[in-house]
């Protein structure tokens, strides 16, 4: 009987510690996606390509955004200059600014739920193959996450949301 009681008592500090870890991404986020047209290597590598080019793109036109409406202005004043990068890699593709669907995903303990969420959705071609995703406000497309640990990217999540929503 007290091997059940303890054994309840961890499952409990376990289950409790992993949700005061996680924290969940507020409404006030713009996410951005690319769906590939297929899985086959060269449309992923399209996706990719055109990937790297509409970030560095995204992150001059955002980069003086200082709340969620104009970060949306910003991306609604320069959809041609998306759509002019997009459309110099593919000719089979659709741009969608406003209300897009994103399945649940969790990321180095940061949850975002599934919904429809303010974002810019690329599909190239069909829209069957895998594709990328990131929050472009506030600007998390940008962190190197290559040098940020899981739960040090956590806190520094955290402390971005924190700041955008007082």
């Amino acid at each position: 009987m007290k091997r059940i009681v303890f054994l309840l008592f961890i499952i409990a500090i376990i289950m409790t510690w992993k949700k005061d870890n996680s924290y969940i991404i507020p409404d006030e986020a713009i996410r951005f996606r690319i769906i590939a047209n297929s899985n086959s290597i060269d449309d992923q590598l399209n996706k990719t390509i055109i990937k790297e080019e509409l970030e560095g793109e995204l992150k001059n036109i955002l980069k003086d955004s200082t709340n969620y409406e104009e970060a949306s202005q910003l991306l609604q004043n320069n959809i041609g200059k998306i759509e002019n990068i997009v459309s110099s890699k593919t000719k089979d593709y659709k741009i969608n600014l406003g209300l897009n669907y994103f399945p649940q995903k969790e990321y180095k303990n940061v949850k975002y739920p599934k919904g429809y969420y303010n974002s810019l959705v690329i599909t190239l071609g069909e829209g069957i193959g895998n594709n990328w995703w990131c929050v472009l406000y506030p600007p998390l497309c940008f962190i190197d996450e290559t040098k940020i640990e899981d739960s040090e990217y956590s806190l520094f999540i955290k402390e971005i949301f924190s700041k955008i929503t007082k």
